[in-house]
């Protein structure tokens, strides 16, 4: 199979897909113009124009499984180029594969039938995103427990070249656009949770699949919102109504066991990839509190120079973390690299925690108009629109409409539909903050730790023996 072309990608979506929006059906005549999918849509077309090479044996870079340290390297330097529906088929793949890893010695044909899987996805060069949080329903109790058993997605039918699964997942970056839905347990399950033990490949367009989606996109006045004009996607609300999935695509089947390491692997490529957004938007938002702090004359205020300082090590630190996550990579035993549990989940636990701390900052030096500056038709108006340019300027040098188009990319990227997007999604993709602290902690070498400061107390060794090294 040779690589999609923009065009061929276009021709997919009209695939019978069945999607919602608003309260109604949105169907393939409409998917092009509806605000909540186009500019989407535009996006990950021009991912495949980027990266279409011709050639029976060619592949588009997002399918390169690292191997080595500067490969790992180069791919998480090249994702922050594409767009979100390239980076997640890259990330889950990514992450497919390092739960073949894992599961290989258990189940060996689940492991092979996730590499036959990803060459399939490669060979056709679909796009993927994962569907893995659950609608939870009562979080006091277990899948099994719950009042209605369908609140976790589970498997309701097992047939001999199959299984057949029913529930939804919650949160789905444009699941909408994309081709397949890599469904993956939400949660640890436990014996008697073997139902709820899935994992498997399904098509957007498979019958009994349903996309309610929501969207941040502009409605209007677009020049006012130069990030979200360009960036969004829809979210999806997934609905498995009695899915058919063939053995082919089945990864887990009741091995409880198993029933973590998906999310566990696909947590580590989100939140190796979120720390790269985080480090990407750190430096962005320093560039924005310099630029407005210019134009507003309060560049030289100490306060203001102490928080685009204190932005300015944020930054540097995420970088920092994303860098020691990489130098730190280990190999799998096929070989393939994956980056430091430890570090990444760190590094990925800082840049969100203190995310919020930052926009804080950025806010503090911006100021009001960051939601209160006029638009930007209102400097092309014959009434006004003098008026606004004379009263919007601060010095020579500072045209008015120049500082209310960062007043609105502030308030785009930070504080308006995009940027509560932004905000959460920096905060929870890959799993909360708790989930990092748990893998970091479990990553740590305590015991090292322990060791040394026992060494710097000069501890008597009849009272370690003794039993007073504590527990980790």
């Amino acid at each position: 199979m040779a690589m999609k072309t923009r065009a061929d990608y276009l021709a997919s979506l009209a695939d019978g897909r069945r999607l919602f929006a608003d309260g109604v059906e949105v169907g393939p005549d409409d998917l092009f113009t509806n605000p909540q999918f186009a500019q989407s849509i535009r996006l990950v077309a021009d991912g495949y124009d980027k990266h279409y090479r011709p050639g029976a044996e060619a592949s588009g870079p997002y399918f390169t499984i690292p191997t080595t340290i500067p490969e790992l390297r180069e791919t998480l330097a090249d994702l922050l180029g594409w767009d979100m529906v390239t980076v997640t088929t890259s990330q889950g793949l990514l992450a497919l594969l390092t739960a073949a890893a894992r599961i290989r010695a258990g189940l060996p044909e689940h492991a092979d039938r996730i590499e036959r899987y990803f060459r399939w996805c490669r060979e056709n060069d679909v796009r993927c995103v994962q569907a893995i949080t659950d609608a939870k329903g009562n979080r006091k109790l277990p899948p099994s427990k719950q009042d209605d058993p369908d609140l976790y997605t589970r498997i309701v039918e097992r047939r001999p070249d199959g299984i057949v699964i029913r529930g939804a997942k919650l949160h789905i970056s444009s699941a909408a656009i994309s081709h397949e839905l890599v469904v993956m347990p939400t949660k640890n399950m436990k014996p008697g949770e073997e139902d709820w033990a899935v994992a498997c490949g399904v098509p957007v367009n498979a019958p009994g699949v349903r996309i309610v989606n929501t969207s941040y996109a502009p409605r209007d006045r677009e020049d006012d919102f130069p990030i979200s004009r360009e960036h969004n996607m829809p979210e999806g609300f997934i609905v498995f109504d009695d899915v058919f999935v063939p053995n082919e695509r089945v990864f887990l089947d009741g091995q409880t066991e198993h029933s973590a390491t998906f999310a566990h692997a696909l947590g580590l490529w989100e939140r190796l990839g979120g720390t790269a957004h985080l480090a990407e938007q750190g430096d962005i938002m320093v560039g924005l509190a310099q630029l407005i702090a210019e134009a507003n004359g309060t560049d030289t205020v100490s306060h203001v120079r102490e928080k685009i300082a204190e932005m300015v090590i944020y930054a540097t630190l995420v970088h920092a973390g994303l860098e020691a996550a990489i130098t730190n990579a280990e190999p799998s035993p096929e070989g393939w690299m994956f980056p430091s549990e430890l570090y990444t989940n760190a590094a990925k636990h800082y840049g969100a925690a203190e995310y919020s701390r930052m926009i804080r900052h950025l806010h503090d030096i911006g100021g009001g108009a960051i939601l209160t500056a006029p638009s930007v038709a209102d400097f092309r108006s014959a009434e006004v629109g003098s008026y606004v340019a004379k009263y919007m300027r601060t010095m020579d040098g500072v045209d008015g409409e120049y500082r209310a188009r960062l007043f609105h990319a502030i308030r785009d990227l930070t504080a308006d539909a995009y940027g509560g997007w932004n905000l959460v999604t920096m905060l929870q993709s890959g799993g909360g903050l708790y989930a990092q602290r748990l893998v970091a902690r479990k990553h740590f070498d305590m015991d090292r730790a322990k060791r040394l400061a026992l060494a710097e107390a000069r501890m008597p060794a009849h009272l370690v023996a003794a039993g007073g090294e504590s527990r980790s």
